[in-house]
């Protein structure tokens, strides 16, 4: 797999330093499957709290933007069902919310889907579009047999990716007691990155959802910068890559980029620009709105500004203020770095294409939703074999000997 290819899925997999409370039972979930909560958020143009300045500094972020641990327990008001002790249950709702099932006309049968099955109460990442976008098949046999141990080069692209962020974002820990908490912080997460870039013009590693074709998609923004001039105000959006050797990437791994970038600028004004449908929201992930925040959480939503008892108050400071905020730009960069010593190798400047982005997802869905079996890749892009770890169990092997040895350059 490419090296910019992989170095992304940080962007979904961030390091947690959340921990729950030890007196509810929790499940450990794997690197792929934590794109399960990058979502949920808020921003308001409220100014902080001096208290807040004070006690945590203009530039902190007050929670990781993800987690490794889950807290399993039965769900109120939005859920009907509760969780096993293996996996999270379908809350009964439209099918649409669910990723749905799939009729097998031969055998007169429902059967789960990829998104029902490995993306619910999760929503699809936007690492699960551009992944299928690399190979449908290797994104295949990644969710039925796990995700390959991470490689030196997934390691560097992370820890390099990790101080970009400290650059602009101070980390805290804090303790949550439920879901509700975690998707709470979540919401001030948003709301002080999205501050800092409108006062001070950078913030990285946003959190971000949206509702697009029938399905919640999730990610991490990799950096949002805010135009000098005062006539533009359109948030342009970053995303660096690194690289094992100093050279530019082949033409599908930028291919593979700029999808990524468009996903992050199509939820982005999704969001601005529409209303957020709470109810789905509130059902699709099995949210309680009216929990009552922990005592501790609480006190950083005070802290910040933010004064908030329940789920439903930071979720209103959200969407009150999502119509604040403007669209990005429709030009987008991409970024190579060599990892050898963070040297830039180049930029790519390119115009956001809404028909391409469309037409792609709509093919990612109809794999993803079971409407079709998963795709090989083409011909002439079969020297991506070569790095993936499958290849030797793939049904291609036999046929791909010939034409993986013209590899294109990673």
């Amino acid at each position: 797999m490419s090296d910019d290819r992989v170095s992304r899925e940080i962007d979904d997999v961030i390091s947690s330093s959340i921990t729950f409370s030890s007196s509810i039972p929790i499940e450990i979930v794997s690197e792929e499957e934590m794109a399960i909560i990058e979502a949920a958020f808020a921003a308001t143009k409220s100014v902080f709290s001096p208290s807040f300045y004070h006690q945590f500094g203009s530039n902190v972020r007050s929670i990781e933007s993800s987690f490794t641990l889950i807290s399993k327990r039965s769900l109120s008001l939005c859920s009907s069902t509760s969780l096993s002790s293996s996996e999270l249950t379908v809350n009964s709702g439209d099918i649409e919310d669910l990723g749905g099932t799939q009729m097998n006309k031969k055998k007169g049968k429902y059967l789960e889907t990829f998104l029902h099955r490995f993306r619910r109460k999760r929503g699809l990442a936007v690492t699960d579009i551009t992944a299928s976008e690399w190979c449908e098949k290797q994104m295949e046999f990644i969710l039925l047999r796990g995700k390959p141990k991470a490689t030196k080069e997934m390691k560097v692209g992370k820890e390099r990716h990790a101080k970009l962020e400290e650059e602009v974002v101070q980390r805290i820990k804090v303790d949550v007691k439920e879901i509700e908490d975690a998707w709470a912080v979540k919401f001030m997460n948003f709301i002080i990155g999205s501050n800092q870039l409108l006062f001070e013009g950078l913030t990285r590693e946003l959190p971000i959802v949206g509702f697009i074709d029938g399905v919640w998609m999730v990610g991490v923004i990799d950096e949002l910068r805010m135009p000098i001039t005062k006539t533009v105000r359109n948030p342009l959006l970053v995303d660096t890559k690194t690289r094992s050797q100093p050279t530019l990437p082949s033409e599908p791994q930028k291919r593979n980029g700029r999808l990524q970038l468009m996903c992050y600028k199509y939820l982005w004004d999704s969001v601005v620009t529409s209303n957020f449908p709470l109810t789905r929201f509130y059902n699709f992930f099995g949210l309680n709105p009216q929990y009552i925040l922990s005592q501790e959480v609480q006190d950083l939503c005070n802290c910040s500004g933010l004064p908030a008892k329940t789920l439903e108050d930071m979720v209103m400071y959200f969407r009150n203020t999502c119509c604040t905020l403007p669209p990005t730009d429709n030009q987008l960069i991409l970024r190579y770095e060599f990892q050898g010593d963070n040297s830039l190798i180049g930029e790519e400047r390119f115009t956001y294409d809404f028909d391409w982005l469309t037409s792609q997802i709509k093919s990612s869905l109809e794999f993803w939703m079971g409407e079709r079996e998963a795709n090989y890749v083409p011909p002439e892009e079969r020297w991506k074999c070569r790095f993936c770890k499958f290849s030797l169990i793939c049904p291609t092997n036999a046929t791909v000997e010939n034409t993986i040895s013209s590899s294109a350059p990673l």
